[in-house]
C-alpha cells in the first residue's frame, strides 16, 4: 500500500528525532461525545521517538481495482489475511524469545496502522469491517488520495453497490448497537477506529477532494479530511502518484505516525481522541481553521480550538490565558531600547531593532477599525512578541495579578513564504522579504484591553556592521468592510473575454477580501498584482523613467510581496505566496446536488502592503473553465446522456402510437432539445424533483441558481455527445449499406462470367453445411440463439460480452433494414424510369428483401409477397424498413452506452485473464440480463405498445413511451447525484417490464396466431 520511500523516510525521521518545535499557533482538536466536550489542549507530543515503525508492503500487483468490484473484494480479503499473518509472526517471535529467556521489551503488537494510497485506502476501510478481521486488529487508518464517497469511475453497478455497502456499514459502525425494540446491546463497533484522509487538492485529477472527503462516513470525532495544500510544512498541491514521493508530505506523514506511539507502552495510543489529536497537531495549521473566523464566514466544520491555559483569579472565577512563550527563550523588559508610540493605524518594522511599539487600541481602533492584522517573517517568541495591556506599564510584573498583560504571541499563524530576497551587495538593502506568519485580532480578542505592544528582539551587529535588513513586520488597524470586494457572476463572465482591473490605492486595508460569486474550482482566475506606486514622490528621475523604476526596484525595497489565501470548505486552504501573476484555483465541487449553499462562492484574502498601490487584473481562460467543467461533471454528463437516449426512445415510441413515421434518433434528440414544450418537462422537471427530494429527506438545499444552470449546461453537453454518437453511427451504417449493395450488384454481374464459375461451385458446396439440421434450427430461431448466447456469456464470462452479442444483433438488423430500404427505393426509381431491373426476381425477394421479424412465437417471417408486382408495395416496404432501422438504431445507441459502461471492467478482466477468472458479480449479470431482455423483447416497433386482456380488465393499452419517460427521469436523477451506475438499473427495469408485457400478452392471446398492435399487423404498411 505504500512505497519504499515512506519506509526510508520513516527510518530517517526516527534517527533525526521529532521536528523542531515552533511557537506558532497549533490546531487543537475538540471531539464532541454527545453533549460533553473533551478538550485535549493539555495533551503534548513527545520530545523524542522511543520506538521505530516496522513497515510491510502489500503488493496488489498494480491491478485496476478502481474498475471492478470483484477485484476490490479479493484485495480486501488478501489485506485481512496479511494483517493476521503479520500479527501472528510477531506473536511467534515474542513467544520464541520468551522461551529462550531473551529480554522482551513491551508486549507483542495487537494492531497495525494501515496506510493506503488511492484504492488502497478504500481497501483498508473495507478490511476493517470485514467479518473475518480480528477485533481491534486495525485502529488507525491513513489514506492518501483515496476515494471514499464513490468510485472515481462510477460506471459499473456492482462497484457503486460495493462502495455504498461499505460506507453504510461504516456509518452503522459508529452508532450504538440496539435491538429492534431500542434496547441497548453494545457500544459502537468502530469506536476505537480513527481515519484521516489526505487529498492532493486541485492537481489530483483522478481523486478530487470531494471524493476523498469522509463526510457522512466517519464522524468528526473519529476522523477528518485535509488537503495537501493546507498541511503543515507541505502547502502544495500534487498529482495522484506524486503524493507518494513528495518529500515534504512523506516527511510530515512519517513524523506523524511516529508521534502516534506511546512512549510508555511502545504501542499506538489506545485512546482514539489522543490519536486524533496527534493527527490534528501534526497535519493541521492554525490558519486553516481560523480562516472562517477571520473572514467572518459560516463554518461547516468547527473542530479546531486555540490552546489556552485555564487559571483562577483571586475571586475563584475561571480566567483563560493564552499560552505564553517558554521560559528558556527569555526576554527581560530591560533589554528593550526606548519604546515607540505609534500615532497612526499602521506600524512597520524594517529590522530587528530591539524596540517595543505601543498601539492605543481605543484611539487607533476607532471609526470602525476594530480589527488588527500583522504580517511578518520574524519567528514568534524568539524574534517578536505581542501583548495586550489593560493599562500602560513598564513591565508585566508591575501590574496587579488581576490586571496582568496577556501575551498573544501564540496567536501567530504560520503561512508558507516564498523564496528569500537576494542581497546585491554585502550590507546593502535588500528587497522586502516575504511574510511567513500572519497575526489577527478581532474586537472580541481585544475587549477589555487598552494597549497592544509589538516587541522586536534586538539583534547584535556583526563585525561592527549592521546586519542586512532582511526582517519585516507590517501591521494595521482596519475596517474589514473597507477591503471587501464582491465580484458578481456577470463580472466574472465578462472577464472570460476581457481582462478586468481592480485598483488598490495607497493606505488601503492590509487584508483585502475578494468574494467570487462563482467558485474558482469551476472558473479558475488568473490574478495579477502590479505595483503602481509606493509613496515615493520625488525620486529625482524623469517621470517616464521614475514610474517604471518606482514600480519595480524601489517598490520592492519598500513593500512586501503580496500573498493570496483562497478558501474552500471541502478542500480547505490554498496559499499563493509571492503573488505576481498566478492562476488561483481551489479543489471545490460546486453546484452539485449535495453541495451546501455557500459552496458556489470562493473567498480570497489578499495580504498586500498598505504603503503601496496596486493594479490587480482578473482574467478567466475559457479553455481552463471548460476543462474544469468536464472534470467536475463528467459523471453527471454520463447519467444525463443515458437520459437523453431514453427521452429519444420515448419520442419514437410516441410517434408509433400516433400512427406516424418513426423519427430518426437525431430528429428525436433535436425535437426534445429545441421544442420548449419538450425541454421544460424533460430538462427542468427532474431538477425540481431533485429539489423536492432534498426537501422531503431534510437534506440541505443546493444553491438553486448555480445547480440549475450547471445541470442545464451538462444536459446540453449530453445532447451534443449523443448527437455526435448518432451521426458517427449513421455514417458507419450508410457507408456499410452502400458498400454492401455495390458488392452485391457487382457479384450478380460477375456471376454470369465464366471466370467466376469456380466460386459459384465453392459456395454451392458450402451450402451443404448450412443444410445441416442443427444449422437450420439455429438459423430458424436467431432470437433464441442471440438470447441464450448473450445470457450465458453475461453470467459465466463477463457481462460486457453478453451485451456485445446483443449489440451485434442490433447492428446486423439495422444493416439489413437499411439495405432493404435502399434497394426498395432504387427499385422504385428504376421502375419509374422504365429501366430494366428485375425487382421481382427470386434473388431480390429472398436475398435483398430478406428480413427477420420476431413475433411472439420467435418465428422468422418474410414480407408479404401477395402483391409483389405493385410498385406501391415497394414504397411502403422501404418506409417500413426505414422505421425498423430507426427503431433498432435507438436500441443500438442505448445498449452501446450500456456496453461502454463496462469497458473499464473489461480492461481489468483481461489483465487477470491468466489468473483464473472467477464468475462475475451476480448483480452485474442480473442487470445485464435485463438489458438483453429489453433488446430481444422490443426488437420490432410494434412492441412499443401492447393491447392486453387481463382478468377483470377486458382491454388494456400499455405503452412503453411512458416507461421510457420514467427511465429517463431516473437516469437524469442519477446524473445529478453523480452516480451514473444507478442509471443501469433503469435499463434493466425497462427490459424486465418489456419481458413481463410480452409474457402477459402471449398468455392473454391464448392460441391466437395473430396479435393486434395498434392497428398494425406487420412492421410495414400496405
Amino acid at each position: 500500500m505504500v512505497e519504499a520511500t515512506n519506509r526510508q523516510e520513516s527510518v530517517r525521521a526516527y534517527q533525526n528525532g521529532p521536528l523542531e518545535h515552533t511557537f506558532y499557533q497549533e490546531a487543537s482538536l475538540i471531539p464532541k461525545e454527545g453533549d460533553v466536550d473533551i478538550s485535549l489542549s493539555s495533551f503534548e507530543l513527545a520530545n523524542q521517538y522511543t520506538s521505530r515503525l516496522d513497515w510491510f508492503t502489500v503488493d496488489l500487483e498494480c491491478e485496476h481495482s478502481a474498475m471492478d468490484a470483484a477485484i476490490l473484494e479479493e484485495h480486501t480479503e488478501y489485506v485481512v489475511y496479511a494483517i493476521h499473518k503479520i500479527l501472528d509472526q510477531y506473536n511467534v517471535s515474542y513467544d520464541a524469545r520468551t522461551r529462550d529467556g531473551a529480554a522482551n521489551s513491551g508486549s507483542s503488537p495487537k494492531s497495525v496502522i494501515l496506510v493506503g494510497h488511492s484504492m488502497g485506502g478504500f481497501v483498508a476501510r473495507a478490511a476493517v469491517i470485514h467479518p473475518h478481521l480480528r477485533k481491534s486488529a486495525v485502529q488507525t487508518i491513513l489514506t492518501l488520495s483515496s476515494p471514499h464517497q464513490s468510485p472515481p469511475v462510477a460506471l459499473q453497478p456492482s462497484l457503486g453497490h460495493y462502495f455504498a455497502r461499505v460506507n453504510s456499514e461504516w456509518r452503522e459502525g459508529y452508532e450504538v448497537q440496539t435491538t429492534n425494540t431500542g434496547r441497548y446491546v453494545s457500544g459502537p463497533v468502530l469506536s476505537d477506529v480513527v481515519v484521516v484522509s489526505i487529498s492532493g487538492a486541485y492537481n489530483d485529477y483522478q481523486v478530487r477532494s470531494k471524493l476523498a472527503s469522509l463526510y457522512n462516513i466517519v464522524p468528526p470525532t473519529h476522523g477528518f479530511m485535509i488537503s495537501s495544500t493546507a498541511m503543515n510544512n507541505v502547502w502544495l498541491s500534487m498529482e495522484h502518484q506524486a503524493i507518494l514521493w513528495c518529500n515534504q508530505l512523506v516527511a510530515q506523514v512519517s513524523h506523524t505516525l511516529l508521534s502516534l506511539i506511546d512512549a510508555k507502552t511502545g504501542q499506538p495510543f489506545s485512546d482514539s481522541p489522543k490519536r486524533l489529536a496527534v493527527f490534528a497537531r501534526m497535519l493541521h495549521s492554525g490558519i486553516s481553521h481560523n480562516f472562517n473566523r477571520m473572514m467572518q464566514l459560516p463554518s461547516f466544520k468547527q473542530s479546531i480550538n486555540i490552546p489556552v491555559q485555564n487559571t483562577k483569579d483571586a475571586s475563584g472565577s475561571q480566567v483563560h490565558r493564552s499560552v505564553t512563550c517558554p521560559s528558556n527563550i527569555h526576554w527581560n523588559d530591560g533589554g528593550l531600547d526606548r519604546d515607540l508610540y505609534i500615532q497612526i493605524n499602521e506600524v512597520t518594522v524594517l529590522a530587528m531593532d530591539g524596540r517595543r511599539r505601543w498601539l492605543d487600541i481605543q484611539k487607533l481602533g476607532s471609526n470602525g477599525k476594530s480589527h488588527f492584522v500583522l504580517v511578518t517573517n520574524l519567528e514568534p517568541c524568539s524574534g517578536i512578541r505581542l501583548h495586550l495591556w489593560p493599562e500602560k506599564g513598564k513591565s508585566a510584573s508591575s501590574l496587579p495579578l488581576n490586571d496582568r498583560v496577556m501575551e498573544v504571541t501564540s496567536k501567530m499563524m504560520r503561512i508558507p513564504s516564498g523564496p528569500a530576497p537576494r542581497q546585491l551587495e554585502p550590507g546593502s538593502q535588500t528587497e522586502q522579504p516575504p511574510p511567513s506568519a500572519v497575526f489577527w485580532l478581532g474586537p472580541e480578542d481585544m475587549h477589555g484591553f487598552r494597549f497592544l505592544t509589538i516587541s522586536v528582539a534586538p539583534r547584535p551587529t556583526v563585525s561592527g556592521r549592521p546586519p542586512p535588513a532582511a526582517s519585516m513586520a507590517v501591521g494595521q488597524f482596519f475596517n474589514p468592510e473597507e477591503g471587501n470586494q464582491d465580484l458578481s457572476p456577470w463580472f466574472m463572465l465578462q472577464s472570460t473575454y476581457s481582462q478586468k482591473e481592480l485598483l488598490l490605492e495607497e493606505a488601503h486595508p492590509l487584508a483585502v477580501k475578494l468574494s467570487f460569486s462563482i467558485s474558482l474550482g469551476l472558473l479558475p482566475v488568473t490574478l495579477s498584482m502590479n505595483t503602481v506606486s509606493c509613496g515615493i514622490r520625488n525620486s529625482g528621475l524623469p517621470e517616464e523613467e521614475a514610474g517604471d523604476i518606482e514600480s519595480s526596484r524601489l517598490c520592492k525595497l519598500r513593500c512586501f510581496p503580496p500573498v493570496a489565501l483562497a478558501w474552500d470548505d471541502i478542500a480547505g486552504l490554498h496559499i499563493y505566496p509571492n503573488l505576481n501573476s498566478e492562476t488561483i484555483i481551489v479543489d471545490s465541487s460546486p453546484a452539485q446536488w449535495s453541495s451546501p449553499q455557500q459552496s458556489e462562492k470562493t473567498v480570497v484574502l489578499l495580504l498586500v502592503d498598505p504603503h503601496c498601490s496596486y493594479k490587480s487584473s482578473i482574467s478567466i481562460s475559457v479553455s481552463a473553465a471548460a476543462s474544469r467543467l468536464i472534470l467536475l461533471y463528467n459523471s453527471k454528463i454520463v447519467g444525463l446522456s443515458i437520459a437523453v437516449v431514453f427521452f429519444a426512445l420515448m419520442q419514437q415510441a410516441h410517434s408509433w402510437d400516433l400512427n406516424q413515421r418513426i423519427p430518426s434518433m437525431l430528429t428525436a434528440v433535436e425535437f426534445n432539445l429545441t421544442l420548449m414544450s419538450r425541454l421544460f418537462p424533460l430538462a427542468v422537471v427532474p431538477i425540481i424533483i431533485a429539489l423536492f427530494i432534498s426537501f422531503s429527506i431534510s437534506q440541505p438545499f443546493p444553491p438553486f441558481a448555480s445547480f440549475t444552470s450547471i445541470s442545464l449546461i451538462c444536459y446540453i453537453i449530453a445532447n451534443g455527445f449523443i448527437a455526435i454518437l448518432i451521426l458517427i453511427s449513421h455514417l458507419v451504417f450508410f457507408v456499410a449499406a452502400v458498400i454492401h449493395i455495390r458488392i452485391k450488384t457487382r457479384w450478380q454481374m460477375w456471376g454470369q462470367n465464366v471466370q467466376f464459375t469456380f466460386l459459384q461451385r465453392f459456395f454451392n458446396r458450402s451450402s451443404c453445411f448450412f443444410s445441416l439440421k442443427a444449422i437450420r434450427v439455429l438459423r430458424a430461431n436467431p432470437v433464441l440463439v442471440t438470447l441464450f448466447t448473450a445470457m450465458i456469456l453475461a453470467c459465466l464470462v463477463h457481462p460486457s460480452f453478453g451485451l456485445l452479442i446483443l449489440l451485434f444483433a442490433h447492428l446486423f438488423c439495422c444493416h439489413n433494414a437499411l439495405c432493404s430500404s435502399f434497394l426498395a427505393a432504387s427499385c422504385r426509381s428504376n421502375e419509374q424510369n422504365n429501366e430494366t431491373f428485375d425487382c421481382n426476381s427470386d434473388d431480390y425477394k429472398v436475398s435483398e428483401r430478406l428480413k427477420y421479424n420476431f413475433d411472439g412465437s420467435f418465428n422468422r417471417t418474410f414480407p408479404s409477397e401477395e402483391n409483389s408486382n405493385s410498385p406501391d408495395l415497394s414504397k411502403s416496404f422501404g418506409e417500413a424498413q426505414l422505421d425498423v432501422f430507426h427503431h433498432r438504431h435507438g436500441l443500438v445507441i442505448l445498449h452501446l452506452l450500456a456496453t461502454m459502461m463496462f469497458a473499464p471492467s473489461v480492461i481489468a478482466w483481461f489483465q487477470r485473464l491468466a489468473m483464473g477468472e472467477s464468475l462475475p458479480w451476480f448483480l452485474d449479470s442480473l442487470l445485464c440480463i435485463g438489458v438483453i431482455l429489453h433488446g430481444i423483447c422490443n426488437s420490432k416497433p410494434e412492441f412499443n405498445s401492447f393491447f392486453l386482456s387481463l382478468p377483470g380488465v377486458p382491454f388494456c393499452n400499455v405503452r412503453l413511451s411512458f416507461v421510457y419517460l420514467i427511465a429517463g427521469y431516473w437516469s437524469y436523477l442519477s446524473g445529478l447525484a453523480l452516480a451514473p451506475d444507478i442509471a443501469f438499473y433503469a435499463m434493466a427495469a425497462v427490459g424486465g417490464i418489456s419481458f413481463a408485457l410480452r409474457m402477459i400478452q402471449r398468455r392473454s392471446s391464448g392460441e391466437k396466431k395473430e396479435v393486434t398492435y395498434r392497428g398494425r399487423k406487420h412492421s410495414h404498411r400496405h
